[in-house]
This record gives C-alpha cells, structure tokens and sequence, in this order.
C-alpha cells in the first residue's frame, strides 16, 4: 500500500516546524506534499531533517516567493517530469516514484490573490501553465499522476458557494476532470461537504486536494481530512491523506535525531 499526505505548513516558522516535524513524524504516510513552503528557516529544518533522516526532497527553492515540495521515503526512478511550462516553478515539485505500477507525484501551490489586477492576473496565468503543463504529459504518466495540494479554489457545487470566486478559479477542478484526473475524495465521498480552511468568519472553505489519474482511480481505498494540525496550531489548514493499492520500494530511513525522540521506520 502507498499513502500520500499533502499539507499547507503556512511558511512556518522554526519553532512551528519543529512541532510539525513531530506530528509528521508520527504518521504512516510514505509520501508527504507540503505547501506554502518558504524561504525561511522553518521550511529549510523541515527539509534537511528530512534529508537527514534518509528521505529523498525534491524542492525548487525560489527566495522571492512561496512554493511546495515533496519528500519520499518510496525510492525515487531517475526519470525527469518536464514542468517547463510552469509560470512559477518554484510552486510544483514532481518525481517518478519507484512503485508498482510505477507512478509520478507532484506537489501544487496554486498561488492565492487578493482583489488586484495583478495578484488575479498572476493566479490565473499559474492555473493556466499548470493546465497547459499537465496535458502536455505523456498519456501514460497522466494515466498514473498523483497531484495535490493547495489550489487556493472551490468547486461550482461548494456549500455554501463563497462569492468572490472567478470563472477560471472554478475551472481548475473542471478541468482536472476533463483531463482525467478524478478527486480522490470526491470518489470515496467520505464527507458530504468536507473543509481544509476556516476563515475569521467561521467559513468553510476547501482548499487542499489529492486528484488521481485514470489508472489510479480504483486503487484508493482511503481518503480523509485530518483536523488535528488545525486544532493543535501546527498550520491553519487540514491535511489531507489518501491510501492507494500500490507496491513500493521503500528506502532504509533513521531517525530526525536528537530534536525529535520519534524515529522514522
């Protein structure tokens, strides 16, 4: 079996990422996504912990902005994925994992806006190059994609239907689907209205998502909103885990060290 988590760290800080590395730490997932990585020391702890620990990190730092990254302890193939067609590269991080059937997972940052021109225009030129990105792919990569993340949007049938949101925030899911890649959570219907952020107001929003390609679709057998990094402070999002029928060759992984007592295995 091979578990994927994705989760907005919210550009930790050191003291934070230190709690989320030991909450990180407790969990069965093989594959871990995090978003709104930064430039700071609490991305660069959780990284080289990680790194330290026997994980395998692929991350394209990019000083000026957010970004994501992922860290595996499933063997990674030598395989590139082309992400050249990115407006902001820095926001994807993507590899070949040596699994069976063998699969690519990338991490997504979509970036969030404010009501300016440029902060929108900026969003949807992302969300289109990473459209543009992912049909560029080779049908059988695609066919075997685990995509997740944050993308900073709601679908049409989001309850309750925030206003503010822009034809092409709708259109990331829409077209995911059209391109075959399915909701993971959408497939299990788990919840009837799942929420990944709470805004000041109390309202609900869901923001962070695992999609998976044609292939994988009937291999989830789990997929849940964990609340708890919410409740403990951790990050003001849920995580989001899926579990998927998948055989993968894991690596000979240690301990975070002296700063954490839970060891990875």
């Amino acid at each position: 079996m091979l578990s994927v988590l994705t989760v907005n760290i919210g550009a930790a800080s050191r003291e934070r990422a230190e709690r989320l590395l030991g909450w990180l730490a407790t969990r069965p997932e093989q594959v871990v996504l995090l978003t709104e990585t930064s430039a700071g020391t609490g991305t660069a702890f959780l990284l080289e912990e990680f790194s330290r620990a026997g994980w395998r990190v692929v991350n394209t730092p990019d000083d000026g902005d957010r970004g994501a990254a992922l860290v595996s302890r499933i063997a990674l193939t030598d395989q590139s994925v082309d992400l050249g067609a990115v407006s902001i590269p820095g926001r994807i991080a993507a590899a070949v994992l040596d699994t069976s059937p063998q699969i690519c997972v990338a991490a997504v940052y979509v970036p969030s806006r404010d009501r300016s021109l440029a902060k929108t225009e900026r969003k949807e030129t992302f969300i289109t190059s990473l459209l543009k990105t992912l049909a560029a792919l080779p049908e059988q990569t695609r066919r075997h994609l685990v995509l997740g993340g944050d993308y900073n949007v709601i679908g049409r049938t989001h309850r309750p239907l925030h206003r503010g949101f822009l034809p092409f925030e709708f259109g990331l899911l829409e077209a995911l689907n059209e391109q075959g890649l399915r909701d993971a959570h959408d497939l299990l219907r788990t919840e009837e209205q799942p929420y990944s952020w709470i805004g000041r107001t109390g309202d609900g929003y869901r923001y962070d998502y695992l999609h998976v390609g044609a292939e994988l679709a009937g291999r989830i057998d789990a997929c849940a909103y964990l609340h708890e990094t919410r409740e403990q402070g951790l990050t003001d999002h849920a995580a989001l885990t899926a579990t998927l029928r998948v055989a993968g060759c894991a690596l000979s992984t240690g301990s975070f060290g002296e700063r954490s007592e839970i060891a990875l295995f």
